[in-house]
């Protein structure tokens, strides 16, 4: 069976309609699972629809990768946590950058054999390649670092950003001769230099800054698709390459703000450098004065008698798979009168959405999450706050101490309840690699342990009857 080629056009004008839509349904928690189940069917319909079109000559080495990656893909969804979810996501973005490079060169080839280059074919060519290889390796670099392989500090040296430039200028002018001469060796000079700048951009990037990494790398993927949309002819690859890529930087624009990064650094892998120096920073003098310990009995004491209880979730939350116990907690207090309320971070976890997720996933009702700047002025007036395995997104040093690589930063106003909980299993700090300054403040105690323990452990004393 084949389509018409006006079929194929009808069939990819109605996949990139359910994209957008698909889109604009992921745009708030209530109508995200209506968003994702239109995506999936608009990419069903633009997978048949390329499959029965008058391009494919062959099936042979189609069906193979179409089961292949069906099999990887199930085993993945079936598989990885919710708490590896950035990592994989990262991955993903690998396999799209290297598909254009691989895409480009297979195209070069085959036209070189037969004479049928032109200079706009090689530009895209160009474009594919270098897009493509930054946006393997860097993905790569991040899978690392959000994986634990590689360290989240920042790893810098003396030039590196002119390196950097020097690598990009040299990239580009190869990029130019290649697309005008058709060079072999333009060509493989242009691939590893495009591969060692994704690695030099993204080792500079530190750890609290790595959901912003991963939203860039989306974006960068987005324009690999778009270049090889060009190549292929496909009007739909270049569609969904450009939302995907525009969306990417629109997100990351926004998590910058919110970050108080400049999207010029993200960009060029300039910030998350390590602390400055100087005389001791305040996370030092602060460690001198200890921190208080609490019991689970002692966060329900105050907690079952509040007016209003604030949890803020982190990654803590996820690794400890904590959200189920937090939702029976929630309702056991609900019904003490105890109005419980959730405060999210722009990047607590580590990826966008993160802990929106987990609470969606334990049917935690939408309406009981805020957002930060939504949210921060009632904890002046809040009882209690738990803190939930967060960390920097709740770290005064993000507004006092100037040698803090996370200065700057917007954070939860935790600090300023009157009772702060804060749920850890050890002293270590969090992904940014950052003394928390919250832990030493006199009116925070902190309860060691496994997150879903202690909460569970909360559940247990609030049915038992608390004091």
């Amino acid at each position: 069976m084949e389509i018409s080629a006006n079929t194929q056009v009808l069939a990819y004008l109605v996949s990139a309609a359910l994209f957008i839509l698909s889109l604009k349904g992921l745009t708030h928690p209530a109508s995200a699972r209506r968003g994702s189940f239109l995506g999936m069917i608009g990419m069903v319909i633009a997978i048949i629809a390329t499959l029965i079109g008058g391009e494919v000559q062959s099936y042979g080495f189609i069906v193979v990768g179409v089961l292949t990656g069906a099999v990887i893909g199930g085993v993945l969804a079936a598989c990885v946590q919710m708490t590896a979810m950035p990592q994989l996501v990262a991955a993903l973005h690998s396999f799209v950058g290297m598909a254009a490079v691989l895409v480009a060169i297979g195209t070069f080839i085959n036209r070189h054999a037969i004479g049928d280059l032109s200079a706009v074919l090689m530009s895209e060519l160009s474009a594919g390649i270098v897009i493509g290889a930054i946006t393997f390796s860097g993905s790569v670099i991040a899978f690392g670092k959000l994986q634990g392989l590689i360290s989240g500090a920042p790893v810098r040296f003396v030039g590196q950003h002119a390196l950097n430039a020097v690598i990009g200028v040299v990239t580009v002018l190869l990029a130019i001769h290649f697309a005008m001469s058709g060079s072999m060796f333009s060509l493989t000079v242009m691939v590893l230099l495009s591969f060692v700048l994704g690695f030099t951009l993204i080792i500079p990037i530190g750890g609290a800054d790595m959901p912003v990494i991963i939203s860039m790398l989306n974006s960068y993927s987005g324009w690999a698709a778009v270049a090889t949309g060009f190549t292929l002819h496909n009007n739909l690859l270049i569609i969904v390459g450009a939302l995907v890529g525009c969306s990417g930087a629109i997100l990351s624009y926004i998590m910058c703000r919110a970050m108080n990064r400049s999207i010029i650094n993200v960009v060029f892998g300039g910030f998350g450098s390590d602390a400055g120096g100087g005389p001791a920073s305040a996370g030092a003098v602060a460690a001198d004065k200890g921190v208080r310990s609490a019991s689970v009995e002692d966060a329900i004491y105050w907690m079952e008698d509040a007016n209003r209880v604030i949890v803020i979730p982190g990654y803590g939350m996820a690794v400890a798979q904590a959200q189920h116990a937090l939702k029976e907690l929630m309702e056991l207090l609900e019904e003490k009168d105890v109005e419980v309320k959730f405060a999210i971070h722009p990047v607590a976890g580590r990826m966008p959405g993160h802990m929106n997720v987990l609470l969606a996933e334990a049917d935690i009702p939408y309406d009981h999450a805020f957002e930060m700047d939504d949210i921060n002025p009632e904890f002046a007036s809040t009882d209690v706050v738990l803190v939930v395995g967060a960390n920097d997104v709740v770290n005064p040093a993000a507004r006092t101490d100037h040698s803090s690589p996370i200065y700057g930063m917007p954070i939860i106003d935790a600090g300023k309840a009157q009772h702060v909980y804060f749920l850890k299993r050890s002293m270590n700090p969090g992904y940014s690699g950052v003394d928390n300054l919250l832990f030493y403040q006199d009116n925070v105690s902190l309860i060691f342990g496994d997150a879903k323990d202690t909460i569970e452990g909360m559940v247990t004393a609030l049915k038992g009857g608390g004091h």
